[in-house]
C-alpha cells in the first residue's frame, strides 16, 4: 500500500463499488493511506478468498459489503451499511462496470441492458442512495463532498465495435454534469466529476482482450496489450494506480472548486 504520509484524507469516509479489483481496489488502497476509513462492495461474498484476504490487507479502517449494483435493494443496504458504521459518506467511487463489444446489428438486446443496468443505473441508484447523507456530510469540509463517476474515454470519442460501451460511459459523463450543476444551484455540499481511463491493466481489460482473441482477432491477449500500448503516445497502458492518484484529487479539498468536470487520464489517447 502507498505511504504518502500526507494523511489528507483524515476524517473523511468513501464508498467504491467494484473495490475488490482493478481501478477501486487501487482507490481503495490510495485512500486508505491518505487517512480516509473506506467501505468496499463488489458481487463477492464475503466470506470469499478474495474478500477475505483484502481486507486483511487493507485493514481495520476498511469493510465491505456484497452488493450488486443493479438492484435498489442492494443500494439501501449498503447505505444503513454505512450508517451503521460510520454514520457519514464524503466520497462515492461509483466505479463498478462492465464492457461490451460488437458489430451493433449483431448485439442482443438483453446484453445491452446489462451493460446499461451496470454501467448507468448502478451509477444512478448510487447516487440516489447516498445524496441525502452526503448533503449532510459535506458540510464538514471545503469542497464540500465528492462524488466520482467512473465513465471512460470511450464516454469522450467512439471507437469501432464498441457501440454500447461508449453510450453507457458517455451517459455517466452526462449524467455527472448534469447533478453537478442541480447540486451546486441548490447550494448543496457535493460536488460530482467523473474520470476518464484510457486503456487500463485490469481485469476487465484482460478479459476483454481474451474475447477479441477467441473471436481470431488476435492470437494472444498480450498481442492486443501491446497494439493499444503502442497507439498510446506514453507508450504504455495504465495502471490502475495511475487512476487512484486521479480520484485522490478529486476526493480531497485540492478539487474543492472542481465540480461537472471530466478528469482524462489516458496516457494522451484522446488528445491525438
Amino acid at each position: 500500500m502507498i505511504d504518502l504520509g500526507s494523511r489528507r484524507l483524515e476524517g473523511k469516509v468513501a464508498f467504491i463499488s467494484g473495490g475488490l479489483r482493478g481501478i477501486g481496489r487501487a482507490c481503495a488502497e490510495r485512500f486508505l493511506a491518505e487517512g480516509a476509513k473506506v467501505v468496499l462492495s463488489d458481487l463477492d461474498a464475503p466470506d470469499s478468498d478474495l474478500a477475505s484476504s483484502s481486507l486483511a490487507e487493507l485493514g481495520e479502517a476498511a469493510s465491505y459489503i456484497q452488493a450488486n449494483v443493479t438492484r435498489e435493494e442492494d443500494w439501501d443496504r449498503a447505505l444503513d451499511a454505512v450508517a451503521t458504521r460510520h454514520g457519514k459518506l464524503h466520497i462515492l467511487v461509483n466505479n463498478a462496470g462492465i464492457d461490451l463489444t460488437g458489430a451493433v446489428e449483431s448485439l442482443e438486446l438483453a446484453d445491452w441492458r446489462r451493460i446499461m443496468a451496470i454501467n448507468v443505473d448502478g451509477v444512478f441508484m448510487g447516487v440516489k442512495a447516498f445524496t441525502p447523507m452526503m448533503a449532510d456530510s459535506g458540510k464538514d469540509f471545503r469542497g464540500g463532498a465528492s462524488i466520482i463517476n467512473v465513465s471512460s474515454i470511450m464516454g469522450l470519442v467512439g471507437m469501432n465495435e464498441v457501440s454500447a460501451y461508449n453510450a453507457s460511459k458517455g451517459a455517466v459523463r452526462l449524467f455527472t454534469k448534469g447533478i453537478a450543476i442541480e447540486f451546486a444551484t441548490k447550494g448543496m455540499p457535493i460536488r460530482a466529476n467523473s474520470l476518464h481511463p484510457g486503456f487500463v491493466s485490469t481485469p476487465l481489460l484482460k478479459e476483454g482482450f481474451q474475447r477479441w482473441v477467441d473471436k481470431g482477432i488476435a492470437e494472444k491477449a498480450q498481442d492486443l496489450v501491446d497494439m493499444v500500448a503502442g497507439n498510446t503516445p506514453m507508450g504504455r497502458v495504465a495502471e490502475p494506480e495511475d487512476l487512484a492518484g486521479g480520484a485522490f484529487f478529486l476526493a480531497s479539498e485540492d478539487s474543492a472548486y472542481m465540480t461537472g468536470a471530466e478528469l482524462v487520464i489516458d496516457g494522451g489517447w484522446t488528445a491525438q
